[in-house]
């Protein structure tokens, strides 16, 4: 028998601001985070939020997650002392590229003073697990712990990780999330010379004149565990994850399956997992990167995994205000999905203004939109498809 796994805590740091709260309020007004052709978490100063011995020996990506995960905790009831047996308490965090900002720095320490000047905390602040296991050691969890690493469905990942440790009694409790702090010349050439990113650096997923994704930074994490934990203990549910699915393309090492086929099947079976048929989906925050081949393939991922219905569910990109914050994106979108559906509200795609014969559903333009769950709880789904050909999809139901 699985268990039904509830929600009792949500934090995230975005270019939106510092906070899960702000992350939904802002996106739902139809704000931006996006400045001068980049997604950066301009709020967020290291130092205001951690000690300072604990931000120099730490990578930003680590130091991002750090402040998500704390807030999600504490919403969660962690604040004084573990309600859950710490033993039995996962960390799961993913990343596409982890402490990049750390290589970058320390190759230019060793071509300019020598291997002498390299510091000894380079491979704990560059490794892509560092983020779990500092998150672990700060709040004294101990059950599993690791890094996801699959480009953009990491932080998807790890919450299906977090979803299945606690459905099937691995673990009563797991802080699980995402984090990237990608925005470095190296990466930002990279991206750039592959064509991948926007020229005009602006951020228009689903619409005509799209012309590659704008480079983000963020972290969040959800705190999940089972609802029996939860209501024995007195923690507000916050929402649910009812379902996961995870497929490959098996196509290219970058761009999508044009058809949508490795998409559509891992919507499909998030569906499934949840039990819930096309006609239970009100909202999907799609993946909607802002590129030409994406957002196209993920649009047919919809209709052939929703059929007609796909037509009738409002679709929105978060992409839109923030960017394409990489192995974080999953865990952002995770979080925004749940605090959505916690409101009621589709948040628009902002700046969408012109249709592309290529993507052609309801990609929510304007402003936000009341969802009705017909007399039920809302539900929807969250997409993360990434470099490698790694399609992730998590079912979210409202408390």
């Amino acid at each position: 028998m699985t268990r039904r796994v509830a929600i009792t805590g949500i934090g995230a740091v975005t270019p939106l601001g510092v906070g899960a709260d702000g992350l939904i309020e802002r996106w739902s007004a139809g704000e931006s985070g996006i400045e001068d052709g980049f997604g950066r978490c301009r709020e967020f100063d290291p130092e205001e939020h951690l000690s300072i011995k604990t931000a120099r020996r730490a990578d930003r990506f680590t130091q991002l997650s750090l402040v998500a995960c704390g807030e999600a905790l504490s919403q969660a009831g962690w604040d004084d002392e573990p309600p859950v047996d710490p033993g039995r308490t996962g960390c799961v965090m993913g990343t596409g590229i982890g402490g990049i900002g750390t290589i970058e720095d320390q190759l230019e320490v060793l071509r300019e003073r020598g291997a002498e000047a390299v510091s000894a905390l380079a491979v704990p602040m560059m490794m892509a697990n560092a983020a779990s296991g500092v998150v672990a050691m700060r709040h004294g969890l101990k059950g599993q712990c690791y890094g996801t690493v699959s480009a953009c469905a990491a932080g998807a990942h790890a919450l299906g990780a977090g979803v299945r440790m606690v459905q099937h009694g691995d673990a009563d409790a797991c802080v699980a999330g995402g984090a990237e702090a990608g925005l470095t010349p190296f990466a930002q050439a990279a991206f750039a010379n592959m064509g991948a990113t926007s020229p005009s650096g602006v951020s228009r997923p689903f619409d005509a004149r799209r012309d590659g994704f704008v480079m983000g930074e963020a972290a969040a994490a959800l705190v999940l565990e089972s609802e029996e934990s939860a209501r024995e203990r007195g923690a507000e549910v916050l929402g649910y994850v009812t379902g996961y699915g995870a497929t490959a393309d098996a196509h290219h090492l970058t761009a999508p399956e044009p058809s949508g086929d490795g998409a559509s099947r891992a919507i499909e079976l998030a569906l499934a997992d949840a039990e819930v048929g096309p006609d239970g989906v009100d909202w999907v925050n799609a993946h909607g990167t802002s590129t030409s081949l994406n957002d196209a393939s993920e649009t047919e991922a919809l209709k052939q995994a929703l059929g007609e219905r796909a037509r009738e569910i409002p679709v929105s990109s978060l992409k839109s205000a923030i960017g394409h914050t990489f192995g974080a994106a999953g865990a952002v979108e995770a979080a925004a999905t749940a605090l959505a559906l916690r409101r009621g509200v589709a948040p628009p795609t902002v700046g969408w203004e012109e249709r592309d014969e290529s993507c052609d559903l309801d990609y929510v333009p304007g402003e936000a939109r009341a969802l009705e769950g017909n007399g039920r709880p809302l539900c929807a789904i969250s997409n993360s498809f990434g470099f490698g050909g790694h399609n992730a999809v998590l079912c979210m139901e409202a408390a």
